[in-house]
């Protein structure tokens, strides 16, 4: 666009226009548009009057063109536009919001965007605006796993107990073991991040073998006891017992989480216990492990030291894990359990009911 017309303005029209100017009640638009007009009938150039007015050079042509074919009242209104596509029906929505909350169509588990738009007859840009505004997302799916236990109730609402109201002059651990963490050792060293792009690490990898992560997660303080032991029988189970025995200081009752694992029921271990009388074993229900609170600390672990970790041998692998736990333990956060045991059993009757 280019300037292509001078407006000529009358004595008549500049009266009008600097009345629009002074109208404090006016409209702003108005008011920068008859201001175009006043200057670009002082003959100024078509920079000076953008600058003065605030408008572009564009918007200088455009209403000097549009007052030199419409006048004044050109200036106050806007040119009509052609109107726009028509607003989906009521039942079209419907429909879109219908189909994949209804049967699968034929050979696939669930219905796509692409398969909707083709249904409905509208674009994927529609149905996904739809299923946005609807908070509907047929391409995720939650998994759950619900305990057969017949004593879950019990062991939740004394697991949770431990947590919410840990006993006076008691110690509460959470025990568990990490097995076959594998020591992974790349091809072809990976390249740094950087601005624009992410990390990269080769997808194949050398295996050098083996070690298990045995810990105890201390809830009231959030120190963690770990070992690095071969294998998870219950020989290292019962190693591993007596070193969290030794970082207990004595007099304290030691209440220990843990799950149904065979290792931890072995009869070498009941006979420990039974030397030990300190010890109070509580074990979780089956199918729940999300209620022992060490495998949260697994779980960072994991994301942070070993996931993305390059191990020449078990050795390294076993020495990244400790420095680990040593570096954890200095600036350790005791463990906040926060939903109730009433929370949870409440939770178990919006579930499906298991069919026969």
């Amino acid at each position: 666009m280019a300037q292509t017309v001078i407006p000529i303005v009358n004595s008549a029209d500049r009266e009008r226009l600097a009345a629009i100017v002074e109208d404090r009640n006016r409209s702003q638009k108005h008011v920068q548009r008859a201001r175009i007009i006043l200057l670009s009938a002082e003959r100024l150039t078509v920079l000076e009057v953008a600058a003065r007015s605030g408008a572009s050079r564009p918007s200088v042509w455009r209403w000097q063109r549009r007052f030199a074919e419409q006048g004044v009242d050109g200036l106050l209104r806007d040119k009509t536009r052609k109107p726009g596509k028509a607003p989906l029906s009521p039942a079209t929505i419907a429909r879109v919001l219908a189909l994949p909350c209804g049967e699968a169509p034929k050979a696939a588990t669930h219905w796509t965007g692409r398969m909707v738009a083709s249904a409905v007859g509208i674009s994927l840009s529609a149905v996904q605006r739809i299923w946005r505004a609807h908070r509907l997302q047929p391409h995720r799916i939650r998994t759950f796993k619900k305990s057969n236990d017949p004593a879950f109730a019990a062991k939740v609402e004394d697991i949770v107990g431990l947590y919410m109201n840990p006993p006076a002059h008691a110690v509460v651990v959470s025990i568990d073991e990490k097995s076959q963490i594998q020591a992974l050792d790349r091809t072809q060293p990976g390249l740094p991040i950087k601005p624009g792009r992410c990390g990269t690490m080769t997808h194949d990898y050398k295996r050098h073998g083996t070690t298990t992560l045995f810990a105890a997660l201390n809830v009231l303080d959030g120190t963690v006891v770990g070992r690095c032991m071969p294998r998870h029988t219950h020989q290292e189970f019962v190693r591993f017992l007596n070193a969290v025995e030794r970082a207990v200081p004595a007099g304290k009752i030691i209440h220990a989480i843990a799950d149904n694992y065979a290792t931890h029921k072995h009869p070498k271990v009941r006979e420990w216990l039974a030397d030990h009388p300190r010890w109070v074993f509580h074990f979780t229900p089956t199918s729940a492990s999300w209620i022992n609170a060490v495998e949260n600390f697994f779980s960072v672990i994991t994301r942070r030291r070993i996931r993305r970790g390059v191990f020449t041998s078990v050795a390294d692998l076993q020495r990244a894990i400790r420095s680990y736990i040593r570096e954890h333990n200095r600036n350790p956060r005791p463990f906040v359990w926060t939903k109730p045991a009433d929370d949870i059993l409440a939770k178990l009757s919006r579930l499906p009911v298991a069919s026969d």
